[in-house]
């Protein structure tokens, strides 16, 4: 039909799209957990209310929703041996996306701006980022989700597909998409994601040079104990967004022809379900203070 398009998946195997049911099923329920009990955490302890934990609030938040918007589908699609989607739910799975992912891209740059003022300018920090600042920086990062969205809806859907409706992929990506449309129509969609990626390498070059700073100066702190606090608070972040802003910007940015199906999809797992997974892990179980507060919420006295 030409109002619906044909999810290529993992594999045509019925045994193999068991298994890949199984592992995303596994997987989705972790990072639910995790970010779900992040949120909790975060909202009902007070003495998370600080700028660190606002926008880790809503991190977990968007990553809820960034992994639901694909993982559930493939799941579904896998277990019924069915992997159509018809054009309007291609349609919302892309705008989703793009609104989550490109949200995601800005919080992770806003995260590392918070790390930077309260290890670097440690005597502004509740000036700098007083709550009116985090509100109006969280506005910020959504509402640039929404516009990039916007851009890339109107411009991939409005491109004539010729040919196949096969998209090799296990949910509607742009890139794929892209490699459906006739040739003539694809110069704008190339504006846009040229625009858009330039506004993601601005990001990245940020992380980068909040980390660069940060580092600088952890390196001057004369106690090893500080050192090591600082360290373990930066570096998981700081390869979480290298990999997710990587990944996806190479999906992007590669030439829009036939490729391998497993690389692709190997490529977009990493920046799909990896963050929303490790993200919990990486800000709660590696966190003195998050997991002081778990154990309060869950009314255990020891340890975790």
């Amino acid at each position: 039909s030409r109002t619906r398009f044909l999810l290529l998946g993992f594999s045509d195997v019925r045994e193999l799209q068991l298994v890949h049911a199984t592992l995303f099923f596994l997987v989705y329920l972790v990072a639910l957990a995790g970010n779900l009990l992040i949120v909790a955490i975060t909202t009902l302890n007070r003495r998370l209310y600080t700028p660190m934990y606002f926008f880790l609030k809503h991190l977990s938040v968007l990553d809820l929703c960034y992994i639901s918007v694909t993982v559930p589908k493939s799941i579904a699609d896998s277990l019924m041996g069915n992997s159509s989607i018809s054009f309007w739910e291609c349609v919302f799975q892309v705008f989703s996306f793009a609104i989550l992912a490109n949200a995601e891209m800005a919080f992770l740059t806003v995260m590392s701006f918070d790390r930077y003022v309260a290890i670097c300018l440690p005597l502004r920090y509740e000036v700098l980022l007083r709550r009116r600042v985090c509100q109006r920086l969280a506005v910020a990062a959504w509402f640039s989700g929404g516009l990039c969205a916007i851009l890339h809806v109107a411009n991939t859907f409005s491109l004539p597909f010729c040919g196949s409706r096969t998209i090799r992929q296990f949910f509607c990506d742009v890139p794929q998409l892209l490699k459906l449309a006739c040739p003539e129509g694809i110069l704008g969609e190339v504006v846009v994601s040229g625009i858009l990626a330039s506004l993601a390498s601005l990001c990245f070059i940020a992380i980068l040079l909040s980390y660069a700073h940060i580092f600088s100066t952890v390196l001057r702190m004369a106690s090893a104990e500080g050192r090591a606090k600082a360290f373990s608070t930066c570096l998981p972040h700081l390869g979480v967004a290298t990999l997710f802003l990587s990944t996806s910007g190479f999906e992007y940015l590669k030439p829009t022809v036939d490729s391998a199906s497993a690389l692709d999809l190997g490529i977009s797992v990493f920046y799909t379900v990896v963050p929303p997974t490790l993200n919990p892990v990486i800000y709660s179980l590696r966190n003195r203070e998050m997991k002081a507060a778990m154990a309060r919420v869950l009314g255990r006295k020891g340890s975790f």
